[in-house]
């Protein structure tokens, strides 16, 4: 029984499965995340072409089942526990492949947008407006600061969409699954990444203002220093007081 407090909606299709699992791109040598595998369908088909599955479940109860029912797959590795609290970084190179439940989106990505070190690619059924913002083009309605973090960081595509009527229960929205391949290095070359998002988030958070209010604090900081601002080729780009 799904578990409305935890956000569970469950895929049991094993035609979408498998698109997923296609939409992955899994080697042989392979570690994949699981996050929430719920019933464990699909990580039965994981375990069958990755070298390791890596399952990490909230739901103690959920964990129960899931024992008996990956029984004898010795190259998965279940784990009981919160998936935003997890060690990445003790796993080495990882790909994550997983049904997110739409109240932690966002903070499940951030999570391991902070473990790309290791993390090669993540392949996730989200709520489709979501997937929509991670892809969004400037200049567009839908984009914002999970737009610019992931854009940052990684390469997104939405690989297809699944009707809300595939799972159970039945959500209110349809999902997307996107697939988000990590870069090895960010498309904009910046002294201090921190700083950059602090800016990004200053003028996102009120639309309506002006570009140069949202960021005066900011600004003050760096005013006159564009060395702070550099592309891929490592020229300086343009001085926020001029842009």
């Amino acid at each position: 029984m799904a578990k409305k407090s935890l956000g569970q909606n469950f895929l049991f299709d094993p035609a979408i499965l498998g698109r997923i699992i296609e939409a992955a791109s899994i080697g042989p040598d392979d570690t994949i995340v699981e996050i929430g595998p719920g019933p464990g369908r699909l990580t039965t088909l994981l375990s069958k072409v990755a070298k390791k599955v890596v399952a990490i479940e909230l739901d103690s109860d959920l964990y129960i089942k899931l024992q008996d029912e990956l029984a004898g797959r010795e190259n998965v590795e279940l784990v009981l526990g919160d998936a935003l609290k997890y060690r990445y970084d003790d796993l080495g190179s990882f790909k994550v492949v997983a049904n997110i439940p739409y109240y932690i989106t966002t903070p499940i990505i951030f999570s391991l947008l902070a473990a790309r070190d290791n993390l090669v690619s993540m392949t996730l059924t989200i709520q489709k407006e979501v997937a929509q913002r991670i892809v969004a083009n400037p200049g567009t309605k839908d984009y914002g600061v999970l737009s610019l973090a992931v854009q940052y960081h990684a390469d997104p595509e939405i690989k297809f969409i699944i009707p809300a009527g595939a799972f159970r229960p039945v959500p209110k929205v349809d999902s997307a699954v996107i697939h988000i391949h990590i870069r090895k290095t960010p498309k904009v070359i910046v002294a201090d990444e921190a700083l950059l998002f602090k800016i990004i988030r200053a003028g996102f958070s009120q639309r309506r203002k002006t570009l140069s209010n949202a960021l005066k604090t900011a600004h003050a900081r760096y005013q006159g220093r564009p060395d702070r601002y550099r592309d891929r080729s490592g020229q300086a780009g343009r001085n926020p007081e001029h842009g």
